[in-house]
């Protein structure tokens, strides 16, 4: 707490110093009155004031009200600085120096900059112990095993739903709320939203595939509707990433491989060659080859004596991404090599569930012929994902943990999975 404040006030410091001193230093013009300076101050607070009203963050009644004030404080300065003046012209004609007015003026120009900051640093630190919130500072980051941020969202998502039912054709809530649905792994509801979304779901690809993500999610599988909102999306953007992955994953599923390779490949030509979704797709694509009865290449065997080579351990999951893991979830285990090569030397696909899952990873799991995990003298990194649409490409909402660096033939690799994308 004593920490924040200290760098608080050091900000508000330096940021009003910035602001003051060159009033402070700037030599006093002769025609430039006191009342004059104070004039020009009212009227940028005033233009403040209507910055704050037209942004909506000060509502009409408190802009009226304070309005009304600096005017009446304008008014009070103006009428005080009169006899001022005057006496100070008497006392500059009685004494004939000119400097002495000048400097009368210049002290008073000082002066009043050097107060204002004063003022703005101790009410701004007055204001935020009046008006803030100190204690969240210190706030725990958990409260009966669920994280405060989640029930804010949770809070937020409902209070917008609450809304946007006496706003049917506010489309573009429905399109927010739908995406705030599927974040929270709510499909069903995220599916129902998206259909509300209108003319906008005739428009945008994007909509339509995440539409169909949800739809197919609940399903637990691609189905009639999930795979016309793909066909749709696609005839609106055919290269769409997830539309062309989603197409081939469903043609693969109904064991369609020359449907599943042609989208599978056209992916694959809108990718960087050496990305870690490339290399995925390619190990799809010839795993479809494959089954399909269309292999270009039979993978050739790994040496007698790195043939058996594994790397085997187990994925666990924080207790507060139980609730984040939902049916048809994937989960990936990806072993990455320390020589720079973006292509993992190895990727592992299982159903997200029976958390902790024991994985074993070798040869069989890589990805090219040249860039085995037998191959990683040097070692591995590994980690665990679970993607919420089965992409190689990670998404926002996927589930993932730290890297944790292993060497072939290592046992006992403890993976967690902690964190949100």
């Amino acid at each position: 707490m004593s920490g924040f404040l200290i760098a608080a006030l050091l900000v508000a410091s330096v940021a009003i110093a910035m602001v003051v001193w060159p009033l402070v230093r700037r030599p006093a013009q002769a025609d430039v009155s006191r009342s004059q300076l104070n004039a020009a101050i009212y009227r940028d607070q005033i233009a403040e004031l209507e910055r704050d009203r037209t942004a909506g963050t000060l509502s009409q009644a408190d802009y009226d009200q304070a309005k009304a004030e600096l005017q009446r404080r304008m008014l009070e300065d103006v009428t005080a600085d009169a006899p001022q003046a005057a006496h100070t012209g008497k006392s500059a004609a009685k004494l004939g120096a000119k400097a002495a007015a000048g400097a009368v003026t210049q002290g008073a120009n000082k002066a009043l900059p050097t107060a204002l900051g004063g003022f703005l640093l101790i009410g701004s630190a007055l204001g935020y112990m009046a008006m803030g919130t100190p204690d969240a500072i210190n706030m725990p980051m958990q409260q009966e095993g669920h994280a405060v941020a989640d029930d804010q969202i949770k809070q937020m998502v409902e209070q917008m739903a609450a809304k946007l039912e006496k706003e049917p054709d506010n489309h573009k809530g429905w399109a927010m709320l739908a995406r705030s649905y599927k974040f929270m792994n709510r499909h069903a509801d995220a599916a129902k939203a998206y259909a509300r979304t209108g003319p906008m779901l005739e428009t945008s690809a994007e909509l339509l595939v995440d539409y169909a993500d949800s739809v197919a999610t609940v399903a637990n599988g691609f189905n009639a509707q999930s795979r016309e909102l793909i066909e749709r999306a696609l005839k609106l953007e055919p290269t769409n990433l997830q539309g062309l992955w989603m197409r081939g994953s469903a043609w693969f599923d109904e064991g369609k491989y020359d449907q599943a390779i042609a989208d599978w490949e056209k992916l694959m030509a809108l990718l960087p060659p050496t990305s870690e979704e490339a290399g995925t797709i390619q190990r799809n694509i010839d795993q479809a080859k494959s089954l399909g009865g269309k292999s270009t290449a039979k993978p050739k065997p790994a040496p007698a004596a790195t043939a058996g080579v594994k790397i085997e351990g187990r994925v666990e999951l924080a207790p507060l991404m139980v609730d984040r893991v939902a049916p048809g979830d994937t989960l990936m285990v990806i072993a990455k090599g320390g020589d720079g090569n973006p292509v993992p030397v190895a990727v592992l696909r299982v159903p997200a569930k029976g958390f902790p899952i024991s994985f074993s990873l070798d040869d069989s799991l890589s990805m090219m012929d040249n860039h085995k995990l037998s191959q990683q003298t040097k070692g591995v990194l590994i980690e665990a994902r679970v993607s919420k649409t089965g992409q190689a490409m990670p998404q926002k909402g996927d589930l993932f943990g730290q890297a944790v660096p292993a060497k072939p033939g290592e046992k006992g690799v403890v993976l967690t999975v902690d964190q949100v994308r």
